[in-house]
């Protein structure tokens, strides 16, 4: 089985024990979002900055998951780029991403490596539109072809969702897999 870019990353994530199942998705109505467009610009990371708490459901099987993260994340070069650590400490789970705005092509690069193995996957690219972000790769799954779409959407200043989806079948139907709830963390004074 070759699998690459995002299915690498769902696959990392399994290794580490980060697993899934525990209420259901949100029907694949909701991750039909349009193909990415080119209309990336400094600063559209700015929403993620700051400390996280997440909400995670995954899909293992016909079963969801739910368990609990963290995130920290760091917006630099004048909101050129934005990186995020991701933390699961109930499971001994680090990953990092970095997300970096190709300024020419007006799209961002998304990457992602998990403490694991200290590699940095190639990128799935993507834009925001409209209030949503949304990031396509195609793998190859089994020797077939495989889109895996990242979507952030649903953003305000103290929270904001991410979901994963794939589809089989050239984007004419989805299922999702993973999704992530993200509050803005309580200021914690010393």
């Amino acid at each position: 089985m070759t699998i690459t870019t995002n299915a690498q990353r769902r696959l990392l994530q399994a290794g580490a024990g980060i697993g899934a199942a525990g209420q259901p998705g949100l029907g694949s109505a909701s991750a039909a979002a349009q193909a990415p467009t080119a209309s990336g610009k400094p600063g559209d990371f700015d929403f993620l900055s700051g400390e996280w708490t997440i909400r995670h459901k995954q899909l293992n099987g016909k079963q969801w998951e739910s368990f609990e993260g963290e995130a920290t994340v760091i917006g630099m070069l004048g909101g050129l780029a934005s990186v995020e650590e991701l933390r699961i400490p109930a499971r001994n789970f680090s990953g990092m991403g970095l997300r970096i705005l190709d300024v020419e092509k007006k799209l961002w690069a998304d990457h992602w490596c998990n403490k694991k193995n200290g590699v940095l996957n190639p990128a799935s690219w993507g834009s925001f539109t409209n209030g949503a972000g949304t990031w396509d790769s195609t793998d190859i799954d089994d020797g077939k072809a495989l889109i895996t779409r990242g979507v952030w959407d649903r953003i305000t200043p103290n929270s904001c969702r991410w979901y994963q989806a794939v589809s089989r079948d050239g984007g004419a139907t989805w299922e999702e897999n993973w999704i992530m709830e993200w509050q803005r963390a309580a200021i914690r004074l010393p």
